[in-house]
């Protein structure tokens, strides 16, 4: 009967201490992750806050890396080109406040004086039926065959996911910002290895609706590792009444 107990006993402590082990490393995570996060906020927030600085020249552009330079400010001139755009469905977004409702995010190609392309991401289209006469409408006012000057970020392409929907091609249709994609199926030529998500100038009609973009990332860390150091006390003091009656039991026999 006692080697039962001892038995049971050990046992039941080996997991106490697994548990206490996991929850209590959840928990640092977790302040590790939230110490990882604001330090990305801060640097998110001094790139969108910086003056715009000139495009890269072509040469540099093999070396930009998302984690370096991905919403950069940037001011350059290029000219819109009269070839097919492409839609990105989105039912709103994190980085801009004012917007709210589901809608298309209008992509085209734009060349730059130096003969290269970009892939610029003109703004947001209201459009909750992704309508693509909607889009051809909004888009058609961009195209004047006249050097503009634009400002916006630096952005790299995002991959579809398990669960992204099939583009829609006939109405040219995506549902993850992956420019590299987008040219390969539109022939918009060889185009820079990130796009451009434009903040000036706005369209004389509003449409698409370009604009600053914000930071609003989840910091929702701290609960999480309250939560984990929460568990961990709850598993100690478990462990604690169960070795107390493991004492008595023993006492008594």
């Amino acid at each position: 009967m006692a080697d039962q107990i001892k038995r049971r006993t050990s046992g039941f402590a080996v997991f106490a201490v697994v548990m206490l082990t996991l929850f209590v490393g959840l928990g640092v995570w977790q302040l590790q992750r939230r110490a990882e996060t604001h330090a990305l906020i801060a640097v998110l927030n001094e790139r969108l806050a910086a003056a715009p600085m000139p495009l890269p020249d072509p040469s540099q552009w093999h070396a930009l890396t998302a984690e370096r330079d991905e919403f950069r400010r940037v001011s350059f001139s290029a000219t819109y080109e009269s070839r097919l755009d492409a839609m990105v469905y989105s039912s709103g977004t994190g980085m801009r406040d004012d917007i709210s409702v589901p809608g298309t995010w209008a992509f085209l190609p734009a060349r730059l004086p130096t003969g290269e392309t970009l892939a610029v991401n003109a703004g947001f289209v209201p459009n909750t039926t992704q309508d693509r006469g909607r889009q051809d409408r909004a888009v058609a006012q961009l195209i004047t065959n006249k050097p503009v000057m634009l400002t916006g970020y630096l952005r790299f392409p995002v991959s579809a996911g398990w669960f992204a929907p099939d583009v829609e091609h006939a109405k040219r249709l995506w549902f993850t910002r992956d420019h590299l994609a987008m040219a390969q199926a539109l022939g918009w030529d060889r185009v820079a290895p990130f796009y451009i998500d434009l903040e000036a100038p706005v369209p004389p009609g509003g449409i698409p609706k370009p604009g600053p973009l914000q930071v609003h990332l989840r910091d929702d860390q701290l609960k999480f590792a309250i939560t984990c150091f929460s568990l961990a006390g709850l598993v100690l003091i478990a462990l604690a009444v169960w070795l107390r009656r493991r004492r008595g039991i023993e006492g008594m026999a």
